[in-house]
């Protein structure tokens, strides 16, 4: 299995609300809940109506579509980096899974998903 290296610093923030979100950018993942709404982007693509912002994250991907009918795929890797004591914060999306890192981690998370295997681009 691939995992894609994607070469940017990502922010994991609260907003007020999407208005201010620049949907022409290259990344943007939300969630809405009753309690909060929550955006991932581009550090440099963070909106000026935050209420909280968690900078230096970096992100890999798992390469290619996904089948939803695969299981386990997003519990190995995160299971593997849990072992070594390296934190997550996983998205979702139709076709497959991203998975950011702290910057400080970064290094270890990929060349521990190097060691067990995965192939990374």
């Amino acid at each position: 299995m691939e995992i894609k290296i994607i070469d940017h610093t990502f922010s994991v923030c609260k907003v007020a609300d999407f208005s201010k979100v620049n949907w022409g950018a290259e990344f943007v993942f939300i969630g809405k809940t009753d309690e909060e709404s929550s955006l991932v982007c581009l550090t440099e693509d963070v909106p000026p109506n935050v209420i909280e912002q968690e900078d230096n994250w970096q992100a890999f991907r798992i390469q290619g579509q996904l089948d939803f009918s695969l299981v386990g795929i997003l519990s190995r890797i995160t299971g593997l980096l849990a072992e070594n004591h390296i934190g997550i914060f996983a998205i979702s999306t139709y076709n497959t899974d991203y998975i950011l890192v702290k910057k400080d981690n970064y290094n270890m998370a990929i060349h521990t998903l190097a060691n067990a295997g995965y192939s990374i681009v």
